[in-house]
């Protein structure tokens, strides 16, 4: 599949526009530093003027630390997702929200997976641990406890994590730097926000069609790392955890 970028619409670059606008001025004060920075190297090619050109965007990335977009029609399967990223390939829709969906998306679009997920692969840690992860996955694919514990482990971190930035909660996970509403719920008062803990977390089964009401915090991102390293031994010695929640 490829991005058909001349069947973007003017209404389609306004939406973009708007959405791109709208949250950099909500994520002041809010989002990591590190986002920030990421967001602000890829100005070249991600900016709020223009739907950004996958073409472009992967010339850009490929330059710096070999990652790269690969265009899927939307939601994919667990195992190509992760063997997609054990490549160093980030999965993206390329189509957008309208201007009614602007605050709610049932399914992830391209402003999610662009905006939300792609600035933080130009972190080398963050990357690092994104590429292990998916070898991790791809490991494992006959292994339902494995996926299992790596999807909540991607739930909290890579889609609603925190981290601490001088004892401050930042947001970092593109779940919530893509979302207007959830970057303002998360700093709300009745919100429980955990130190992160690896065997917590993949211990922590999630509904997916719910405004999420608990997260957590990590120090810096080579956190991540590590905990990708301490699931991998507690693999090889037999991982067991909660069952996830039948709905």
């Amino acid at each position: 599949m490829k991005q058909q970028y001349n069947k973007y619409t003017p209404e389609d670059q306004e939406v973009w526009n708007i959405l791109f606008e709208r949250q950099i001025k909500n994520l002041q004060g809010k989002c990591d530093v590190n986002y920030l920075r990421c967001l602000e190297s890829f100005a070249p090619v991600l900016n709020a003027e223009h739907i950004p050109d996958f073409e472009k965007v992967n010339e850009f990335m490929s330059s710096r630390n070999g990652w790269e977009i690969h265009v899927v029609p939307g939601l994919i399967p667990v195992e190509e997702f992760f063997s997609l990223l054990a490549e160093k390939k980030w999965c993206s829709s390329t189509w957008l929200r309208t201007k009614a969906q602007l605050d709610y998306l049932e399914e992830p679009d391209m402003f999610h997976d662009i905006f939300g997920h792609l600035p933080l692969l130009l972190d080398d840690v963050f990357a690092s641990f994104m590429e292990r992860f998916g070898k991790i996955g791809a490991n494992h694919l006959n292994e339902p406890i494995v996926l299992t514990a790596l999807q909540r482990l991607y739930w909290f971190t890579v889609e609603f994590g925190l981290s601490a930035v001088e004892g401050q909660e930042q947001i970092y996970g593109a779940g919530i730097i893509s979302s207007f509403g959830e970057t303002n719920h998360v700093f709300e008062n009745q919100i429980m926000k955990h130190p992160f803990d690896l065997e917590q977390v993949i211990n922590h089964a999630f509904v997916n069609n719910e405004i999420q009401m608990e997260y957590y915090v990590i120090q810096e991102f080579s956190d991540l790392y590590n905990a990708v390293e301490r699931l991998e031994a507690l693999i090889s010695e037999g991982l067991d955890i909660t069952p996830a929640i039948v709905r």
